[in-house]
């Protein structure tokens, strides 16, 4: 399994764009005053689904053999799956998502209503997505995981293009890493143009099993994934774009569970968006790095807006 190339991502953007129109990269003033940095913020928000991830289930679905298009099965805490439904809905390909008990019930509505049946099973997303390994056999349907799929991760590097083509001299990017899809796009574009941007990380003090297997001598997992950033909500590290990784990111920071609602906070008042706990992430981590980052070009990835109404009451009153 080899990670994408350049080429890849420029065959990619070719399907994406059927479905995905480029996403703003807009300076907010407010951020600008709150922050003391020259902040863009990518709003993968905007997107049909209101994530990033839409891009790569259109581009991995779109490029389904006929075979395979007898259906496909996939694990998800949301956002991945809505992705694959919709892609699947355009391509009228069969889709059944298995999903953590107890998940965010905006996100599995969504999903039904994009027309995939949904399974519920498991503590978290690691419970689910070994539910789904189970199932693919006796259902003979096509996996897709949702980190080791270098047809995902090309489709979700499209942002990373027009991040790069349109602003050549960023100098830092901040991504929130979950399965890690994004920040692959965002290193290994980076790489292939020529920047010299630095790629920094962000993830849950509470997920943080891709930090502590970045950082140190061996991949982890760890023993549970109690965060509300639910697109960072994994205890264990994937193949692909953990190798990816080990070799793009410069950095990674990690947010407690107050800096994450802070940072839900943060995109409602200086930017005007609605942003998850994820998609809010590398604003508040701009935010903690910004002695660092002070006089930098610098692109904060608002990778999605699908909060749920009763995460977004308790972060909105318990401040």
């Amino acid at each position: 399994m080899n990670p994408p190339t350049l080429q890849d991502v420029y065959a990619a953007r070719e399907r994406v764009r059927r479905v995905v129109r480029p996403t703003p990269l807009m300076r907010h003033p407010l951020l600008a005053a709150e922050t003391g940095l020259d902040i863009l913020v990518k709003h993968e928000n905007h997107n049909p689904t209101g994530a990033f991830k839409v891009r790569g289930g259109v581009n991995l679905v779109g490029s389904l053999s006929p075979e395979e298009r007898r259906g496909v099965i996939t694990a998800t805490t949301g956002n991945h799956g809505q992705s694959i439904a919709l892609a699947c809905q355009r391509e009228g390909v069969p889709c059944t998502i298995v999903v953590p008990l107890g998940n965010n019930p905006e996100k599995n509505a969504a999903m039904r209503a994009l027309g995939a049946e949904l399974v519920e099973f498991g503590r978290d997303f690691d419970e689910a997505r070994e539910r789904v390994e189970q199932l693919q056999h006796e259902r003979k349907l096509r996996y897709i995981h949702s980190a080791n799929e270098p047809l995902l991760i090309a489709g979700v590097a499209t942002y990373a293009l027009e991040i790069f083509e349109e602003e050549p001299d960023v100098e830092a990017v901040l991504v929130p890493i979950g399965g890690g899809s994004g920040a692959c796009g965002c290193g290994l574009v980076r790489t292939a143009l020529g920047s010299r941007a630095v790629i920094i990380g962000v993830q849950a003090e509470r997920a943080d099993a891709f930090t502590r297997s970045w950082k140190g001598d061996a991949r982890v997992v760890g023993l549970k994934a109690d965060t509300f950033a639910e697109g960072m909500a994994t205890r264990v590290t994937f193949d692909l774009t953990f190798g990816i990784l080990k070799q793009e990111l410069d950095d990674i920071v990690s947010l407690s569970e107050d800096e994450l609602a802070e940072g839900v906070r943060l995109a409602l008042r200086a930017t005007h968006n609605l942003a998850e706990g994820a998609g809010a992430a590398p604003l508040m981590a701009a935010m903690k790095l910004r002695d660092r980052l002070a006089g930098k070009k610098v692109v904060c990835v608002m990778s999605g807006g699908n909060i749920d109404q009763a995460t977004l009451k308790r972060v909105l009153t318990e401040v």
